[in-house]
């Protein structure tokens, strides 16, 4: 059964308060909370760094584990509220932010069964994304938005299009495997297509190289195309991107679906229609 917009109850109280302050960046409380968040996630990033440097480590890896267990009751305890704080936890579980919040507290209780995974825990430099709103670059959010929904747009395109520059690569390396041979380091059709996708992509490592007339005369062809082949998926964005005409700038957040982006004249959230605060 679909879900009655009139039905939504909206969070209160001291949760919609939080919300406000953990959410948004409108408000002297949300920056200050958000500014704070971020200084903290880059000295986090900073502790792991010097962690991994062993003549830092000898002098001073007692602190330094202390400092980024710290950091990571303290990310545990902001992931908790923004969960407790929004109306539907799912929607913000597994969001794009949801996630890299989760796998920024998780490695370090990893680390207690799995020894050196607390450094995965750089991770967290993902989450200084969330500048864009606590600068209120509202030009960049809007550009960024506009980005995505063109890639969105022009995803099975570029999906036909890989799909083709895979089956190109199939067949020119087998191609190779069968001209060249385990003689001059085509020794597997795998090895080959490896070979096939580095110089279609015109990287050209050089730890393969064909020793054949034939084979030389193939690469050249495949040097040729992948030229071509790197205009294609550049000029399907650009068509897709002149079709999506209008930006989403705002930076309002719904605080029953966690739901962003919003227009700018928004008063209800285009999701569940719950009243947005602004």
């Amino acid at each position: 059964m679909k879900e009655n917009k009139n039905d939504i109850k909206p969070i209160q109280g001291w949760r919609l308060k939080l919300h406000d302050i953990i959410f948004e960046a409108d408000t002297s409380a949300g920056k200050a909370f958000d500014v704070a968040l971020l200084i903290f996630i880059l000295a986090s990033v900073i502790i792991v760094m010097l962690d991994s440097v062993k003549s830092i480590n000898v002098k001073i890896g007692e602190f330094l584990l202390i400092a980024e267990w710290f950091f990571t009751i303290l990310f545990t305890i902001e992931y908790i509220l923004r969960i407790i704080t929004t109306g539907k936890p799912s929607k913000y579980i597994f969001s794009f932010f949801g996630v890299i919040d989760f796998l920024a507290v998780i490695p370090t209780y990893l680390s207690l069964i799995l020894v050196g995974s607390h450094y995965l825990v750089v991770i967290r430099v993902l989450r200084l994304l969330r500048i864009f709103r606590v600068l209120k670059l509202v030009r960049f959010i809007g550009a960024s938005n506009y980005l995505m929904i063109s890639l969105k747009e022009s995803r099975h395109k570029i999906g036909v299009f890989l799909g083709a520059v895979f089956t190109i690569v199939v067949i020119m390396g087998s191609l190779m495997y069968l001209i060249e041979g385990p003689e001059t380091g085509f020794t597997s059709i795998p090895r080959s297509i490896y070979w096939a996708i580095v110089t279609l992509t015109t990287v050209g490592y050089g730890d393969i190289a064909p020793g054949t007339v034939f084979g030389q005369a193939i690469a050249s062809m495949i040097m040729i195309l992948g030229y071509s082949i790197i205009a294609v998926p550049t000029g399907i964005l650009t068509v897709e991107m002149t079709k999506v005409k209008k930006q989403i700038t705002n930076t309002q957040v719904c605080s029953n679906c966690n739901l962003g982006n919003h227009d700018d004249d928004a008063v209800y959230c285009k999701n569940c229609g719950t009243k947005l605060r602004c």
